[in-house]
């Protein structure tokens, strides 16, 4: 123990004070990141690795960042990932969502092209669809996260043209919007 102007204090208990703040923190985000932009992450799900085995890609989910720097949260559609929450469209800190049992690693897109009215409108259209189911065997019942990113920015008027997958397996069989298509878009750029 250390003593300083008559207050003691320890290694361990500064270390503990600094892992604390630490894992408050939330994650780095660049600093030219908008609410808005894309945040894609590379999952740990079962559902995570049945999307990176049909895609090829590099990524298996993806979300829109709402909010501020220091505030950022993401809104996207997922399967469950709480115990008791439907699947479906949510809202989630940023650091639930890079979480290291949900990401093993993730990157930031910049929506391009689109004006401050698009991009504002993108995410109010985007934030009224919390509570929306999350489909991904029949998307007329409801959406997915690909879908969901995709729509918001269209809706506001953005000319995003994608390029939809078929995909045919057992449970699940149709035209898909992948995350690789909305990653490699000529409307968004890489940032993180």
């Amino acid at each position: 123990m250390f003593r300083k102007r008559g207050r003691g204090f320890s290694i361990s208990g500064l270390f503990l004070a600094w892992l604390g703040s630490a894992a408050l923190a939330e994650p780095a985000l660049p600093a030219a990141a908008q609410a808005g932009d894309l945040i894609f992450r590379k999952g740990t799900e079962g559902v995570s690795q049945m999307v990176m085995g049909v895609d090829q890609g590099l990524y298996s989910h993806v979300g829109m960042l709402v909010g501020r720097k220091g505030r950022w949260q993401v809104l996207h559609a997922t399967p469950s990932e709480k115990p008791g929450q439907a699947d479906g469209v949510v809202l989630d800190s940023l650091d639930f969502f890079l979480a290291p049992q949900r990401s093993q690693a993730f990157a930031v897109y910049h929506v391009q092209e689109g004006s401050a009215a698009q991009r504002q409108s993108a995410v109010q259209w985007a934030l009224a669809q919390q509570g929306r189911g999350f489909e991904i065997v029949n998307a007329s019942k409801g959406i997915y996260c690909t879908t969901l990113v995709w729509q918001a920015w269209t809706l506001a008027g953005l000319d995003w043209p994608v390029s939809l997958t078929e995909v045919t397996l057992p449970l699940l069989k149709g035209q898909y919007l992948l995350p690789s298509a909305l990653q490699k878009s000529q409307r968004i750029r890489h940032i993180q």
